[in-house]
């Protein structure tokens, strides 16, 4: 069977195509060989550049404008022909170590120096580093992205519906009102916590040998300080140098990212369900789309189904990345291979993100407030005064104020002439009756616009 959107196993490829696109990218098998080609590529000039220290042949700019050709113009030919020598040695570095080598031949000078191409490399030594560059590359130029248009649509709404008030529910029974605004606003800060988290987490790789300690390289030049060469090839790629490792860098950076992004996704799944459960209590209607169908016998249906998608793929999405959080800080002795497999599937849980992040922004571009329910449902609900109404009776000193709103309130329905008639039977001041009469459940918000107001600045 030909392999196409349809004949894909993972919806990933297939259903999803579309939206994981950009991250193919990045994480496709052929990227994933070219982002080793660049590092490759990138150490080998570092070698060239120390050719006074290590006493080796110089090239001229016109051997460079070659090597970096070999990357630019690098294509999925070539990447088949990787993956040929690969089956045939059974090892994926080495082989690409050969098709440099290769294309060396092509040039005199080149040829010449070609044994320097993975000088003192471990394989890991490429892949941590190739690694690196990929998840660097998808936060900033994926993830991010992402994640601030979800932040700026939060503030949006939370700026928009800022004095919608809202019938709380706490506990799933009728509690202390708040307002719509001030209810996203409250996710809003929530995940641009984490947004700032993710930026500025670390992103680490090593450059140092079979077992972290330069033995190869020291052997071939004693006199060379390899530490400080590998600290600054490292930072030249805009990473951060880690210089104490085994042989594989201890993917600790990858558990901490992981643990950022698994975190904005819970919060996004706590805010699918709430949004969820206000279309099912009508506070939002969903804006209809002519020829998209909700229900395949219920014509009427207007499903909160980008909500639903947009759980469903966060859920696995964190399921793969809280294996990667336990399992990748984990290595037996200096190196065990446990973990390759498991990097290999970055981009598969990175993808289950993209697409629920997405579903999320198509999601919020179809809401529009329904403010008859909301305010239906707060003048349904005059109990809930019963807090402002006992507070202020502690405040002068009233016996038994809370017991007395539980007696009056409790399991009852309570309308607005009772809570009137209750008030004005209060030893207070008639001041106080006069302003607890003017509440009511639409204007007891307290400051909740005030924060949405501050914290939107």
């Amino acid at each position: 069977m030909e392999l196409n959107l349809l004949t894909a196993i993972s919806p990933i490829d297939g259903r999803y195509f579309k939206l994981t696109k950009s991250l193919r990218y990045i994480f496709s098998e052929f990227s994933f060989l070219k982002y080793r080609l660049q590092v490759e590529i990138l150490w080998f000039k570092k070698i060239i550049s120390m050719h006074k220290i290590l006493k080796i042949q110089n090239i001229e700019n016109e051997d460079i404008l070659f090597i970096d050709d070999i990357l630019k113009n690098f294509t999925i030919k070539d990447a088949m022909y990787i993956k040929k020598i690969e089956k045939k040695i059974n090892h994926d570095v080495k082989a690409l170590e050969y098709f440099l080598k290769n294309k060396f031949s092509q040039s005199k000078k080149l040829s010449l120096i070609s044994e320097l191409i993975h000088f003192s490399c471990t394989s890991e030594d490429i892949n941590n580093v190739a690694y690196a560059l990929m998840i660097k590359d998808a936060r900033d130029q994926i993830l991010l992205p992402l994640w601030s248009e979800i932040i700026d649509f939060l503030k949006k709404y939370s700026i928009q519906y800022k004095n919608n008030s809202l019938l709380s529910m706490t506990h799933g029974q009728p509690a202390t009102p708040s307002t719509m605004g001030k209810e996203i606003l409250n996710f809003y800060y929530r995940i641009k916590r984490q947004f700032f988290k993710l930026k500025e987490i670390e992103i680490l790789a090593k450059f140092n040998g079979t077992t972290g300690n330069y033995n190869a390289h020291l052997i071939a030049y004693p006199n060379v300080n390899w530490h400080i060469i590998s600290k600054e090839f490292i930072t030249s790629l805009n990473l951060v140098w880690n210089p104490c490792t085994t042989q594989i860098e201890p993917h600790d950076y990858i558990a901490e990212l992981f643990s950022c992004i698994s975190l904005f996704n819970t919060i996004l799944i706590d805010f699918n369900r709430d949004i969820w459960g206000y279309i099912s209590l009508n506070y939002f209607k969903q804006i209809s789309v002519d020829h998209e169908i909700g229900s395949s016998i219920m014509p009427h249906k207007i499903n909160p189904i980008d909500f639903e998608n947009s759980e469903g793929n966060l859920g696995l999405s964190n399921a793969i990345m809280n294996h990667m959080i336990n399992k990748l800080p984990i290595s037996r002795w200096q190196r065990d291979l446990s973990d390759s497999t498991v990097l290999r599937n970055i981009g598969v849980a990175l993808s289950y993100s993209i697409i629920a992040y997405n579903s999320i922004l198509n999601g919020l571009k179809k809401l529009k407030i329904n403010t008859y329910q909301l305010l239906k449902n707060l003048n349904n609900n005059w109990s809930i005064l019963a807090e402002a109404i006992q507070t202020v009776m502690r405040r002068y000193n009233i016996n038994n104020s809370y017991e007395q709103l539980k007696k009056f309130t409790r399991g009852k329905e309570i309308n607005k002439v009772d809570i009137h008639q209750f008030i004005s039977n209060l030893n207070i001041p008639e001041i106080e009756k006069e302003r607890l009469k003017k509440i009511t459940p639409i204007n007891y918000i307290g400051s909740a616009v005030q924060i949405i107001d501050e914290e939107t600045k």
